[in-house]
This record gives C-alpha cells, structure tokens and sequence, in this order.
C-alpha cells in the first residue's frame, strides 16, 4: 500500500472529545463563578454544611489519635511540673521550719543570756560565761562539761551558775575544758540558809532511786521549816557567795520513830537543761601565813639557865 494513502488520525479509542484547553478554560471559569456566586449569595453554604455534617464523625475519630498523643504529652509535662513544685514547696518548708527552729533557739539563748547578765549584775563574784557541752560519760555521776578551762583561767573548786540558781561546782579542770559536778550529785554538798528563818544547813545531793533534787540531812523533827521555804548559799564554806539561790523545799517527812526530819528539795537551776552557765571564782581567799619570830629577839646567855633581867648581880645588896 502507498504510504500516502496511510490514515494519520489519532483512532477512534483515543478520542476523548473536548481538547484540554478548553476543558481548562470551562472548569476555571465555573469555578471562577461559583467563588463570586458564593461570596456575592451564599449558593454554596448549605453544601458546606451538609458535607460538613457528614464528614464531622470522620474528622473526629481521625483527631482522637492525635488528641490522646497531645493529652498525654502534657499529662506528663504537668505532672513532672506538680513533682517539681512539690519538691520545691518541701524545700522551702524544711527551710522555713529549720528558721523557725533556729529563731525559737535563738530567742531562747538570747532570754538565757539576759536572764545571766542580769544575774552577773547582782552578783559581786567576777565570773566568766560558759557554754555546755555535753553531759559526763559516767551514769553513775551527774556532771556536765563546759567549754572553758585551765588556759581561760577557770580554778578548781569554782561555783557555777545559771540564770536560775547555783548549778554545781567545778571539779575537774583540763586545759580548754572543765568538769562541773551538779548540785544533785550525791557527792556534792552545799552550805545553806533558810531565807526565811535564816536556818543554817547544808544541803546533799539526793541518793535515792529516783535522784534528780535535793536532801536537808541532820534536821531536827520539830525544826521551823515548811513546804516552798526558798534556800540559798550561805556562804560560810568560802566558795559560794551568800545570797545564791539554791532550791525549794519540796516535802517534809516527821517521823515519830526518829529524831530528824527528812527534807527533800527542788533545785531552781536548770540542772538537766542548762546550756549558758556562769563560772564564778571562789570567795574564799588563802589565809596569811603566820608571821615569822622577830630576829632581834635577845638570846638567853649561854650555860647560864634562868639568867635574865631579874638576875642579881655580883656585890649588890640583897
């Protein structure tokens, strides 16, 4: 067959009608229409609302996925927040307790210290401030130790005081340290007076099971003595200063099968919580020593026995 007489058109399978431009032309002017229609009158509302409308259950569970990875991320983020502000609020609370603490002991130390300087302002002993340290290892004793010693000049045998009463007494002295004996020791033993009465007695550390006071021991049954009698130091020992506070009788016991009365006393100083204490020097001071024989006393003349002044001479008349 000739080749001219060959059929270039495309076959009919290949038809599709409208070429593609004017399909182009056609569509972009419809929609071109339909946005002006729709801004101008709204034509296309009621199908957005319908499509809507069936389309809404879709997006909802399409967004649930997304919602519960969103939800649970700030689940986490707020609770990491809350753990966190928890424990900040805790710190700031242990803070805030441990100043309230801290102002508590501080306010009162600074009571304690008053009530020492107003106590070191009636008293005439020099003395010098003390802080205890902790508490003798021996339970068979009541002694406390105290942060002055030997090098600050502390003496054995010094009184020692709180802003109450007398505590004890001094026994031991190391070099930056002391040992005080409290007045409820039942080795220690103090010199009193009945502020009342002006009685004189001495007061013991009580020995008994329960411990903790004071005894009056040797007191006559019908001696003038009554409950709340207020005791201080006499001070004839040479130690204590007169006029320190002591204790309080606390009960009297008369018995008719004994000649003495057992007297049993409360200390007024802070024997088992004293923190502040003031160490006094004794008031005793050692005694002068005799005074030595005159030298220019005249020598009695050898071999000669009973020679003296009255000793007659040779050729005087009798």
């Amino acid at each position: 067959m000739p080749l001219g007489t060959l059929d270039r058109t495309a076959p009919p399978l290949f038809n599709q009608g409208q070429s593609a431009l004017s399909k182009l032309i056609f569509f972009g002017a419809l929609a071109l229409f339909l946005m002006v229609a729709d801004a101008r009158f709204h034509i296309v509302q009621p199908i957005r609302a319908g499509i809507g409308a069936v389309l809404y259950p879709v997006q909802w569970v399409a967004m649930k996925p997304v919602q519960a990875v969103l939800g649970g991320g700030r689940y986490l983020e707020d609770l990491q927040t809350a753990q966190r502000n928890e424990e900040d609020a805790r710190k700031a609370l242990m803070m805030q307790a441990e100043r309230a603490a801290q102002a508590d002991t501080l306010t009162q130390d600074n009571a304690r210290l008053r009530e020492l300087l107003e106590l070191r302002q009636t008293t005439t002993t020099p003395g010098r401030a003390a802080e205890v340290l902790y508490d003798a290892a021996d339970p068979y004793t009541r002694k406390i130790v105290i942060d002055q010693g030997m090098t600050q000049g502390v003496a054995p045998g010094s009184p020692v005081i709180d802003a109450r009463g007398v505590l004890g007494q001094v026994t031991q002295v190391l070099p930056f340290t002391s040992e005080v004996t409290l007045v409820i020791d039942r080795d220690l033993s103090i010199p009193v007076q009945n502020t009342r009465t002006g009685v004189r007695s001495v007061a013991f550390g009580d020995a008994s099971a329960h411990g903790g006071g004071l005894e009056l021991r040797f007191m006559a049954a019908n001696a003038d003595l009554q409950e709340g009698d207020l005791l201080s130091t006499s001070g004839v020992d040479g130690i204590y200063p007169a006029g320190l506070p002591v204790a309080k009788i606390e009960r009297i016991e008369r018995r008719a099968d004994s000649a003495f009365a057992r007297i049993y006393c409360v200390p007024l100083a802070h024997v088992t919580a004293a923190r502040y204490v003031l160490v006094l020097e004794p008031t005793g001071a050692p005694m002068a020593p005799p005074p030595a024989p005159a030298a220019t006393q005249r020598k009695r003349p050898e071999g000669k026995p009973g020679a003296g002044k009255n000793e007659k001479k040779p050729g005087a008349r009798p």
